[in-house]
This record gives C-alpha cells, sequence and structure tokens, in this order.
C-alpha cells in the first residue's frame, strides 16, 4: 500500500503544469453558453462536437468564465475541416446581430477552401499563412495565446504566427476594429458548402 501511494504521488508530481487551470468552454452536448447569431440553424451539436454547416453564422460564447471577457489567456480548440471548408476561430470580438465580426480578430480555419490563399492559422488579414500546416478530415489543434500586445498562434505544436501589435495600430482597412482589446470569442459558420467541426475548446486565463 505504502509504494501505490508513493508512486501516485510521483504521478502528480510529474503531471504536466500546462494541464493546470484550463476551463472548459463547451460541455460537448450542446450550446449552453453559447449564442447564435444570424442563420441559427447553420449550428448544431454532434458527437461531442460543435459544427459548422450553412449560411454565414457565428457562435459566440456568451458563458460565466471571466463574464464572457478575455484579454490575456491561452485558447486551445480541436478542429477538423471537409473538404473545401472554410472556417474560423474569433478573439476578443463582440457579439453582433449579422455579418462577419468586426472587432477583434479572425484565426483562420482553411485548409483547401477554393480561392483563398489564406491557412489554417494565418491571422487573416494581419498575418497571413500560405502553408497549409493541417489537412481535411484530419482533427488539428490551434492553441492561440495573447499575451501583452502579442498574439501567437500554434498549429498541431507549430508555430504559424508570432504578431505584435504596433503602436498607432489602426486595424485592417476592412476591419478597422481588429485591434488588441477585451472580448469573447466566436466560431465560425462560412458558406452552406463549408462543413467544420469544433471540439474541446478550453481557456486559460493569464495574468
Amino acid at each position: 500500500m505504502i509504494r501505490i501511494a508513493v508512486l501516485f504521488l510521483i504521478a502528480l508530481v510529474q503531471l504536466p503544469a500546462a494541464e493546470e487551470g484550463w476551463i472548459s468552454l463547451f460541455n460537448g452536448k450542446d450550446l449552453t453558453g453559447w449564442r447564435v447569431n444570424e442563420n441559427p440553424g447553420t449550428f448544431s451539436v454532434k458527437n461531442g462536437a460543435i459544427v459548422a454547416q450553412g449560411p454565414r453564422s457565428h457562435c459566440f460564447y456568451v458563458g460565466d468564465v471571466a463574464n464572457h471577457s478575455f484579454r490575456q489567456f491561452e485558447l486551445q480548440v480541436e478542429a477538423m475541416t471537409e473538404p473545401k471548408a472554410n472556417g474560423g476561430i474569433y478573439i476578443l470580438t463582440d457579439f453582433q446581430e449579422k455579418g462577419w465580426p468586426g472587432a477583434g480578430f479572425e484565426v483562420q480555419v482553411n485548409n483547401s477552401f477554393p480561392g483563398d490563399f489564406r491557412k489554417t492559422g494565418s491571422l487573416y488579414q494581419v498575418l497571413d499563412v500560405k502553408e497549409s500546416l493541417a489537412a481535411d478530415n484530419q482533427w488539428f489543434t490551434e492553441h492561440i495565446t495573447v499575451k501583452g500586445d502579442t498574439i501567437t498562434v500554434l498549429v498541431n505544436g507549430k508555430e504559424a504566427v508570432r504578431w505584435t501589435q504596433p503602436a498607432g495600430w489602426e486595424g485592417t482597412q476592412e476591419f478597422p476594429q481588429r485591434r488588441l482589446r477585451s472580448g469573447t470569442i466566436a466560431l465560425q459558420g462560412h458558406d452552406p458548402g463549408s462543413t467544420v467541426y469544433y471540439r474541446n475548446i478550453r481557456i486559460r486565463l493569464l495574468k
């Protein structure tokens, strides 16, 4: 019994520190804590994942964690795309009734969408990635960190983006509110021809 207890304590000590402090934002069963704007039928929950498939729509986190207002954090999302699908993960944004979210930043989810060179991991229209870092029909992880004035995006553990907002930054031409601020998270349903799955959505708040 003593030997078992010692082994258990050793195992606890060896638990990776990265697992500490993570909070799940999705229960794997339904959209509790999330709010869909236009075309609510675009989003559903199947087999433990949020599925985006249908006309343009966005699913915003409106739950209790930090009163759904985040500024410095790590966010991990597992995603999977069907062929020719487009999607995205918005950070530092606000709920809006319709249209592409204007506030905050979009981290791209796109492995084979025709006509869009901005691949998975891109900080959309801010620092775009042309290299394919993930594949369709396979789960991959986007790990997004916002710390100070820097946003870092890892795709399957490989750094895709490290961008520091410069002084005097005024957003992009199309989205002037693409700036560092406090805000929530949103998942994108891009178009009826795109099917994207999101699961294991969790956050770790940073100081």
